[in-house]
């Protein structure tokens, strides 16, 4: 791991996390019980939209706190700044 280090969104997003880790669970038990395609596109939506906004947290929570401190603080030059803002983003 490149960075050892938890911000304070991070149980939050775990959480979020683990809810949708229970959903997805749940989704393949409904493909089990034959359930109907709305049905499952309904709660894969559920699980889809939980975890983008996890990442969502997570990226946010990066460009604010790390990226913020990085190109203000002692240290990082602006272009490994730019560049690992530029890595994230990606992720969008």
């Amino acid at each position: 791991m490149a960075h050892d280090h938890i911000h304070e969104t991070h149980p939050d997003i775990v959480k979020r996390l683990q809810r949708a880790d229970g959903h997805l669970r749940r989704v393949i038990e409904m493909f089990g019980e034959g359930r109907s395609c709305l049905d499952l596109a309904q709660q894969l939506h559920a699980v889809e939209k939980a975890i983008s906004e996890a990442k969502r947290t997570l990226i946010h929570d990066h460009v604010d706190h790390c990226l913020d401190a990085a190109a203000n603080g002692p240290g990082k030059a602006t272009k490994a700044v730019l560049a690992e803002f530029k890595a994230i983003s990606k992720y969008l």
